[in-house]
């Protein structure tokens, strides 16, 4: 039985969208499911594995980062609670995971048996839709990332990402929650071609650095 703060998480998920705190305990009625716990630093899946799960993100945050023969890793995105895992791969012929994914702090995963998602979505219109716009915005989110990642240059990338926190935290001063070789491995640069940057635009008086701190003083310069 899930608690009511569980239950609230599952009311964030895509996969709910629209649906009431009643809706969610019918649908956990109608089905078979369990809850499974993973430490810090735990591997939840590798790259190259095959993806047979329903899973959901209850608690905590997990990192999905794709690497490359030669060791240069980037960090692709961040589960956080009310995350549906994967949901691509779970009907996929072929559905060997691109990426290896690792809890950052203790996670707790609801696994819904999988036979019973696939009658549930027969039989629910909302959920099936829900599933369906999951995957379009995966798909959306993927087309995005590929451009950010092949398209833009270094200068350009972090730009970006100040532009996008400023808007994110309506403020020219921002927060930067991530260290500076997190965000350089999302953008699969070096940690100092990220620092030489910042430390350009901060010259040319686009910005104001402090620690993990920044105010954006002229974002035409970050453009």
């Amino acid at each position: 039985m899930l608690d009511n703060k569980q239950i609230n998480t599952l009311q964030q998920c895509k996969l709910f969208a629209n649906f009431s705190e009643t809706d969610i305990m019918q649908f956990l009625d109608s089905i078979s499911y369990k809850r499974i716990a993973f430490s810090k630093n735990e591997i939840y899946a590798l790259a190259g594995m095959p993806y047979r799960h329903v899973d959901i993100v209850l608690e905590g945050t997990m990192v999905c980062r794709m690497s490359s023969v030669g060791g240069k890793q980037i960090e692709v995105s961040r589960l956080r609670a009310g995350h549906l895992i994967a949901p691509a791969f779970i009907f996929s012929a072929n559905n060997l995971m691109p990426v290896s994914v690792e809890t950052v702090e203790p996670c707790l995963i609801l696994r819904i048996d999988k036979m019973d998602f696939v009658r549930a979505i027969d039989e629910n219109s909302r959920l099936c839709m829900n599933f369906i716009r999951t995957l379009s915005d995966i798909n959306v989110f993927l087309t995005h990332k590929i451009n950010v990642l092949s398209l833009m240059t270094v200068r350009e990338k972090v730009g970006y990402l100040l532009i996008k926190r400023a808007k994110e935290q309506n403020s020219r001063v921002i927060q930067l929650y991530r260290s500076r070789q997190q965000i350089a491995d999302s953008f699969g640069i070096q940690k100092y071609s990220l620092q030489r940057v910042l430390a350009d635009f901060e010259k040319e008086g686009a910005i104001e650095i402090d620690g993990r701190s920044i105010k954006i003083l002229d974002s035409n310069k970050l453009k």
